[in-house]
């Protein structure tokens, strides 16, 4: 198994994240994992610490001041891992909404010739749980039509739980990625979808561990569909999009 960095970023995981971290080190020798902790109130990077001298070398944290968001997290976790010797980039959440013993699944995948691999939800053997009938609806939908505007082939554009080779984070342009939280996600296979990178899928069962559609906003609800706008049309993606041409 090649080496591989998991990034996790954090906000108040104290809960989950020795768990989870337990989790992935126990997997594979060849696995590390760096959290990525927006200044915790409630001590998730001191936990990661206390973990640190028996890991092996194989646990990292950067404790960030203040909410970067998830996005940033995980540009910085990238960052971090092109400075060393990692052949795979993962990220994931800390909430176990993401499932660990699925992580061999990505690695399969990335040896039949991908580049990006994502956990799709929308997948035939797919299966989501705890999500009430609007969450799911919104999600469909904003997925539509992500791939309306952006035209990656793709089912999943929302779901952070993905797999990279180390040529694909080499081939982004991370200064041009203006997003903090999630529509980083779309940025980066936007990215890899106009340079042609070959983007894969595997099914996910996901379970939800986070608030419903009930606690987003108009706004949040509005600009998930306008960031993909904004991305389709920058100036900076026009000229990626003539090069491909």
């Amino acid at each position: 198994m090649q080496k591989t960095l998991i990034t996790i970023p954090t906000f108040n995981e104290a809960e989950n994240i020795g768990r989870l971290v337990e989790r992935l080190l126990t997997m594979e020798n060849n696995i590390h994992v760096l959290v990525v902790d927006d200044s915790s109130p409630d001590g998730t990077a001191e936990i990661v610490k206390s973990l640190q001298p028996t890991s092996g070398g194989r646990l990292h944290v950067i404790k960030r001041t203040g909410k970067g968001g998830r996005g940033s997290a995980v540009l910085e976790g990238f960052r971090f891992g092109l400075k060393s010797d990692y052949a795979l980039f993962m990220e994931m959440d800390a909430d176990f909404s993401h499932n660990p013993e699925e992580i061999p699944s990505f690695f399969t995948k990335i040896a039949e010739g991908y580049d990006m691999v994502l956990g799709s939800r929308y997948l035939p053997a797919s299966k989501i749980y705890d999500w009430g009938w609007k969450r799911t609806f919104f999600s469909r939908w904003a997925n539509r039509y992500a791939r309306l505007v952006l035209g990656i082939p793709m089912s999943d554009y929302t779901n952070g739980y993905r797999c990279y080779t180390r040529s694909a984070i080499e081939a982004l342009d991370m200064n041009i990625i203006e997003a903090k939280g999630y529509v980083v996600l779309s940025e980066v296979a936007y990215q890899l979808h106009l340079k042609s990178r070959k983007i894969g899928e595997v099914p996910t069962i996901f379970v939800n561990r986070r608030r419903g559609i009930s606690n987003l906003s108009s706004h949040e609800i509005k600009e998930a569909f306008m960031s993909v706008i904004r991305i389709r049309s920058r100036a900076a993606y026009r000229v990626l999009r003539k090069k491909k041409i």
